[in-house]
């Protein structure tokens, strides 16, 4: 194994859950001082209010859209079509407008809170491309993801670099939802310069760029790097740094993905109900234990094994323990493949960090990796995760994200020794 792979290992590996651990830092935390979760440019940025009867419009607001919104004592929550760990959404999205009709060639932020572009960057002859797919230009959309990583580790310390990649992983599946709600094709990229483009987005170390999604027609055309700075905006009120994020995100932006040909999905929602379920996602906290039937939960495995549209590509294995799907067998599965029979539902809720949810659940799934780039491997995974939440609730299932369980033993469980990479639990 190279010796950068063994390094990259060893930061998901330090941030391994054990029953002792989490014993000693139960992870409390004052709800009052939760850091800002939205970035918001200075008014002076000239913006472009997004309205959702213009299908370009439609479909960028609709990639990171507020669905409902909470009150609490410490103020409301805002929830959003992409899922987030502790619904603290670190997760910021930048576009690029190249030859859209009625919109400035530039770069902007969408400003999720009010739903608008702003304006950061004027395009000339420059722009995102010469980062992302040298001697090439798109005429549409570039789509970037990034993290601001506070937001996630005011709460969860080291272990915030794994939601981070999580999150980033579900909104480009939030992005794919909309361009097939909008047919527009999607291709997710992972593998480009991310440490010139944060330094020249000038994001300090405070944000980095975690993904971007591409939507439009490539021409052959040079594209010169941004000619100049982009002024930054922290997206925290405050902000305290973590040296092990900061160093486990550049360690993992360098290596290499596994490559695959591009190929697209081919879904056949219904795109009125699939509208709606996008907007009435949520995250379950309680199941009836009541069992889902085998032709839905096959229907979800098979949707679950459609193409994702990159070629940068980390295989991600799927074991699901199955509690309560009627005419199967209970016991763990490998996709469709029984590895043993068993009745694992306190086991799983055990290994969950004794969520109740992982126990009472129909199926409780995790998602394994061998990978070459950790980066990758997670964001891939929240992709499956958000594939997951939007067919459960399309059938009317309920569904929920676990990214906490105590790593050595789930491997154990699975008798696997490939690092897991997430849990998730459907059912009703």
């Amino acid at each position: 194994m190279p010796s950068s792979q063994i390094s990259v290992k060893a930061y998901h590996d330090a941030t391994k859950h054990c029953y002792l651990s989490v014993q000693l830092d139960p992870n409390y935390v004052d709800a009052s001082t939760q850091p800002s979760s939205f970035k918001v440019y200075p008014k002076f940025y000239r913006r472009v209010k997004l309205n959702l009867n213009n299908p370009v419009h439609s479909f960028i607001s609709l990639t990171s859209a507020i669905t409902l919104e909470k009150v609490y004592k410490d103020g409301p929550l805002k929830l959003r079509v992409n899922p987030s760990a502790g619904a603290l959404y670190p997760t910021e999205v930048y576009v690029q407008v190249r030859g859209i009709e009625g919109i400035v060639n530039g770069i902007y932020h969408l400003e999720v809170e009010n739903n608008c572009l702003t304006l950061i960057y004027e395009l000339i002859d420059d722009g995102l491309e010469s980062y992302i797919i040298p001697g090439k230009s798109i005429n549409g959309f570039i789509f970037l993801i990034s993290c601001v990583y506070y937001r996630s580790s005011w709460k969860y310390q080291n272990r915030s670099i794994r939601y981070c990649f999580l999150d980033s992983g579900h909104h480009l599946g939030a992005f794919a939802a909309s361009a097939f709600l909008h047919n527009r094709d999607i291709q997710l990229v992972f593998d480009f310069d991310k440490l010139t483009l944060n330094s020249d987005l000038g994001f300090e170390n405070k944000e980095f760029i975690t993904a971007c999604a591409v939507s439009g027609e490539v021409q052959d055309n040079k594209i010169r790097r941004l000619r100049l700075k982009v002024p930054f905006v922290s997206g925290t009120d405050y902000f305290e740094s973590n040296q092990f994020i900061e160093d486990a995100y550049q360690a993992t932006a360098l290596q290499k993905s596994r490559q695959q040909k591009l190929e697209y999905p081919q879904f056949n929602f219904d795109l009125d109900k699939f509208y709606q379920t996008v907007w009435d996602r949520r995250s379950i906290r309680r199941f009836r234990k009541e069992a889902i039937s085998e032709e839905d939960y096959l229907y979800i495995v098979q949707q679950l094994q459609q193409s994702i549209p990159t070629e940068n590509y980390e295989e991600i294995e799927i074991y699901s323990v199955v509690h309560r799907v009627e005419g199967m067998t209970p016991g763990l599965y490998k996709g469709t493949y029984l590895v043993k029979t068993g009745n694992f539902s306190e086991k799983t809720g055990y290994l969950c960090i004794n969520q109740a949810i992982a126990r009472d659940s129909a199926v409780t799934l995790f998602f394994v990796s061998d990978y070459l780039n950790y980066q990758t491997a997670m964001q891939i995974a929240g992709f499956i995760g958000q594939k997951l939440y939007l067919t459960s609730n399309y059938l009317g299932i309920q569904c929920s994200g676990i990214g906490a369980y105590y790593d050595d033993e789930t491997q154990e469980l699975l008798e696997t020794n490939k690092d897991v990479l997430y849990g998730m639990v459907i059912g009703i």
